[in-house]
């Protein structure tokens, strides 16, 4: 797919045979100096290359063609490329071709045939199994001065050959080649997310045009196209629904269990599900841009960024790798050299020792395990950024939470209704009359208080009255004419310090209410109170069991919030918060978060991407919830959860601590069968076949443990 970039067309394309940072550097050399081309970006994870050229001088056919003359054929679309059929992937029949040749040298030799013969068809089992390998290892010493894994397993094999053991060095080369064959087929089962995500979103969209209805490739929709989505179909592109009213289930790009109603006015996310209604959606995304395409993008980045660990083994296996080689060398000529020692004995040892001690599983046991597990955190609406923050999740201690918007909805609701006692004022006889003269003042209003009062008005069916000439009184309230009175509605220093009226028969019920982190709203005029309403930002309804598991799980939790202290500490109280920290400015909530992490190491700040961005940035992970069609949000967080749920922030805790367990592990088993396998061959224990099954069978494991990480 090309769009226009800064420095001219930019071109993304999925390509068949990309497996590798090896095949990555073979794109990069063939398309070096091609003209118009003005940046390559490769996505080995992902099979993806990204091309920035100059349209006037080259085209997206002509950088087809060099990829397809490469060896990388383009996909069409943005469909993932399937691995070949064993029966037509060249890396296996050649490593098939090698065991083949391997069993009929082997049986020959035993039948008696003179030895030439057998030794000519291990001589081709080499050459046959090793062809694809030793070329990369030739390649990379070449063109980037590196002596990798293959390197080691050539130069194995060469000297056990040259030593009279061909049969160990074609077992070597065989054994070797089915690792390397099966390479392909291991990451295109950790790109199974991305394909998930991709096959969400459908082929075809029914679009309005022209007064007529026509079924047009998603690719094509425009902004402002009007589409229709029947039940049980998926949603095109991001749009807002213009007409009907349908629940549609928002689990494939949110993650959220219950299917969520849908009316006029509201969004509608590509891939989510529609339910029983029909809905006529309104475009705001073209394909390219909507949410699920920025999710795919996003994690396709976030597989290239390595963690911590990774970056560590990667720069220690660059160091290793020519230890060991050098190692050898000097295993196999010193002993003889200064000790008198047999050559063909140390000589051999030295061979097995560099099969051996090859870093094989060592470096595939932290990537595989961090792709998996990203691809996974996204098909459940968890996006982590990269490798690095999946490790710093799994060391948090401390979460630190936003109140508005992230422990509540950010929308207050009337909770209570209460008229003044007998005598005070008359004029209001019951809660409904009252509601009714509140929100005919307060639908003038745009504040969000305001807005509560009007949508329970609603709700209850209490008639708005219209008052005359509005007036709000900015920090204390509004006022309205009334039947010739002025009616004021506001807080309670409006009545006692503005007015002069008193509030001493309701006092105790101020108190009680606002004890409840409520914000208590009183009624009346000159003469006195006719009522009080009382309104809080209701508390997410699974906001005190996410608390609870991040408990279970050993962490802390404080709120860092602007609002007043004594509403903190009744939302804190309700919800089993350990610490709050109120009437914090932006920069304050940085501040504490800077504290905390000094205090704890590893802190996690979580809110709602925009306002809370400096506290964002100067937590160890930042966490950005609801972020489904939210682009400053997908943009400024570490991590962003999809739904506006807090359970998927426990969701990502363990995820990440399961993760970095599934690491140590591979790690620990690599290293034991190394060190195990490394002695072995000092000590002339382990022959070459044993060295290499060992080493290929620790390879597996690892492989089959860090893909655990595909299950949720």
């Amino acid at each position: 797919m090309a769009t226009t970039a800064k420095r001219g067309k930019q071109l993304d394309l999925y390509v068949a045979n990309l497996d590798c940072e090896h095949d990555a550097g073979v794109i990069e050399r063939g398309l070096d100096g091609v003209p118009g081309l003005l940046e390559v970006r490769i996505y080995p994870k992902a099979a993806k290359v990204v091309l920035t050229y100059d349209p006037e001088r080259t085209s997206d056919e002509t950088l087809k063609e060099q990829l397809q003359a490469l060896g990388f054929p383009p996909q069409r679309g943005r469909a993932l490329a399937e691995p070949p059929k064993p029966w037509r992937n060249p890396k296996v029949l050649t490593s098939a071709a090698s065991g083949v040749l391997l069993l009929v040298g082997w049986l020959v030799g035993l039948a008696g045939v003179p030895e030439p013969v057998s030794t000519g068809l291990y001589l081709v089992a080499i050459v046959t199994g090793g062809y694809f390998f030793g070329r990369e290892a030739i390649e990379e010493l070449i063109f980037e001065r590196a002596i990798g894994i293959e390197l080691l397993m050539s130069t194995a094999a060469v000297v056990a050959t040259a030593m009279g053991q061909a049969a160990e060095g074609a077992m070597l080369v065989f054994l070797y080649s089915i690792s390397e064959a099966a390479e392909g087929y291991t990451e295109d089962k950790t790109r199974s997310a991305i394909r998930a995500l991709m096959d969400l979103a459908p082929k075809m969209a029914l679009v309005r045009r022209d007064g007529r209805e026509v079924e047009i490739p998603v690719e094509e929709l425009a902004v402002d196209d009007v589409f229709i989505v029947r039940p049980g179909q998926a949603v095109a592109t991001d749009g807002v629904v213009l007409v009907g009213e349908s629940s549609v289930n928002q689990a494939p790009v949110t993650g959220e269990s219950v299917p969520v109603e849908k009316k006029p006015g509201d969004m509608v996310f590509a891939g989510t599900i529609n339910g029983e209604g029909a809905l006529e959606v309104r475009a705001t995304k073209t394909f390219a841009d909507n949410t699920i395409a920025r999710i795919i993008q996003m994690v396709e980045e976030a597989q290239e960024r390595k963690g911590k660990s990774q970056r560590f083994i990667e720069r220690f296996g660059g160091r290793y790798s020519p230890a060991v080689l050098l190692f050898g060398v000097l295993l196999a000529v010193v002993p003889p050299l200064a000790f008198g020692a047999p050559w063909e004995t140390w000589i051999t040892r030295a061979t097995v020792f560099i099969v051996a001690a090859a870093p094989c599983a060592l470096v595939i046991s932290i990537p595989i395990t961090l792709v998996a597990a990203l691809g996974t955190a996204a098909r459940n609406g968890v996006l982590i950024k990269g490798g690095v923050y999946v490790e710093e999740l799994a060391k948090v201690r401390v979460v630190t939470l936003d109140k508005t918007g992230t422990i509540t909805r950010g929308e207050p609701e009337v909770t209570d209704v209460l008229l003044c006692p007998d005598g005070v004022a008359g004029r209001i006889s019951s809660s409904d009359e009252l509601v009714a003269v509140a929100a005919g003042i307060e639908r003038r209003s745009e504040h969000p208080l305001a807005r509560a009062i009007v949508r329970y008005a609603e709700a209850t069916g209490a008639r708005p009255t219209e008052p005359a000439e509005f007036r709000a009184l900015p920090g204390a309230g509004a006022m309205a004419r009334l039947d010739g009175a002025t009616v004021y509605i506001g807080s309670p220093d409006l009545f006692q310090s503005r007015l002069g009226v008193a509030v001493d028969a309701v006092r105790e019920e101020i108190e009680r209410l606002q004890g409840e982190g409520k914000t208590v709203v009183l009624v009346g005029d000159e003469r006195g109170l006719w009522g009080l309403v009382a309104i809080r930002d209701t508390i997410r309804p699974n906001a005190r069991q996410a608390i609870a598991a991040l408990h279970e799980l050993g962490v802390k939790v404080a709120m860092l919030t602007g609002d007043n202290a004594r509403t903190a500490h009744a939302i804190a109280r309700e919800v089993g918060i350990d610490e709050v920290y109120a009437d914090l400015k932006p920069e304050d909530k940085a501040a504490k978060v800077r504290e905390l992490a000094q205090q704890h190491g590893h802190v996690a700040m979580v809110g709602d991407g925009v306002n809370d961005a400096p506290a964002l940035a100067e937590a160890t992970v930042g966490v950005a919830m609801g972020a489904a069609g939210t682009d400053v949000a997908l943009e400024t967080a570490d991590v962003a959860l999809m739904a506006d749920d807090l359970e998927k922030l426990v969701y990502a805790l363990r995820l990440a601590r399961r993760t970095q367990g599934v690491v140590n592990q591979n790690l620990a088993l690599s290293a034991a069968v190394i060190g195990a396998l490394v002695v072995g061959a000092i000590a002339g224990v382990f022959t070459l076949p044993i060295a290499v099954l060992g080493h290929e069978i620790s390879e597996f494991v690892v492989i089959g443990s860090g893909l655990r990480m595909l299950r949720s």
